[in-house]
């Protein structure tokens, strides 16, 4: 939802440079938005991936070893058609390995600096109040939108139930869901020390933004 804004309009004077003519009011302006419906986001199994526990010997040496993927579902019911899309933020921001990637979620660190891991989140079969949708990005506040999969810290992700068309712009969902897909990797077993449990601890937010 977007917050209320606060504009606040000043007059300022350079040093020598007084008006004869000089304002003597000063503006306030309050602005923002009310929207008419309010949307709930749910999580199958409550959110959680559960690994259990991973065997060092098991892990690639000089290599990131591949985890079994995994879906959780997600939900998004709302009071009446409403736009909106879904801004993700990394609760572990900086502890992915793999700097190639802006567009993977960290694993947790260990032993101060020890990268765990990555994982990437995807969206698949996404279905909106009996239509089949296809998963949309934007970044920041641009009304440009492009076809996407991934979830991302780097843009927003909305549903369009018409992908054809050159200008791609959400559509108003009341009930939706979508399979979220979780594909976790850990990092080369020789960047880690692995003397003792290394926890994996990945976690992200998923922000309902209303458009």
């Amino acid at each position: 939802m977007k917050n209320p804004l606060l504009v606040l309009s000043a007059f300022w004077l350079a040093t020598g440079c007084v008006s004869a003519q000089a304002a003597s009011t000063i503006d306030l302006n309050v602005n923002g938005t009310i929207t008419p419906s309010a949307c709930e986001p749910s999580l199958s199994n409550g959110g959680v991936y559960e690994l259990g526990k991973i065997a060092a010997n098991d892990l690639n040496i000089d290599q990131p070893t591949a985890l079994a993927n995994h879906t959780l579902q997600l939900g998004l019911t709302c009071e009446a058609p409403t736009l909106v899309a879904l801004q993700p933020s990394d609760n572990r921001s900086g502890s992915h390995f793999d700097s190639a990637s802006t567009h993977k979620f960290g694993l947790g660190l260990v032993n101060g600096n020890e990268k765990v891991g990555s994982m990437m989140l995807n969206m698949q079969a996404i279905v909106a109040d009996g239509t089949e949708m296809y998963p949309i990005g934007s970044v920041g506040s641009t009304a440009e939108w492009s076809p996407t999969s991934i979830l991302s810290t780097n843009f927003r992700t909305s549903f369009t139930n018409n992908r054809s068309t050159p200008f791609l712009a959400p559509t108003p969902i009341q009930r939706l869901v979508a399979d979220v897909l979780i594909a976790p990797r850990i990092a080369p077993a020789n960047t880690l020390t692995l003397t003792r449990e290394v926890p994996i601890d990945g976690s992200v937010t998923l922000e309902l933004n209303y458009l």
